[in-house]
């Protein structure tokens, strides 16, 4: 099994920037692709970004250039750097980890940005 554990969410004003973490336990040898989704309210969970083992990433078009997705993997740890905020970042921020194995994914409990002047 593995456990995720987010922090580093908050209260920000638009332009303003913030950095989430995810600590991972437990089977982290099994841990492939992580990634970031947020749930805006009365919205459907959607992909932020995406990276690999080898540190390949992927973004969602609406935060091209302003958050930046990377992984420590001495320290069994994602990061989501996130610049230049607009109010419509605005969500309950999810981690995820793939696994080669049932039950393929592990989500974290979710941190609140909010971005808000």
């Amino acid at each position: 099994q593995v456990q995720l554990v987010e922090s580093g969410g908050g209260l920000v004003q638009p332009g303003g920037s913030l950095r989430l973490s995810c600590q991972a336990s437990g089977s982290i040898f099994s841990i492939k692709d992580m990634g970031w989704y947020r749930q805006a309210s009365e919205a459907e969970r959607v992909l932020v970004a995406l990276i690999n083992t080898d540190g390949l990433t992927d973004y969602a078009d609406s935060v091209v250039g302003r958050f930046t997705i990377s992984r420590d993997n001495a320290k069994n740890t994602l990061y989501l750097q996130m610049n230049n905020l607009k109010p419509e970042d605005t969500a309950v921020y999810y981690c995820n980890a793939e696994v080669g194995e049932f039950p393929y994914d592990y989500w974290g409990q979710g941190t609140q940005v909010t971005v808000s002047s």
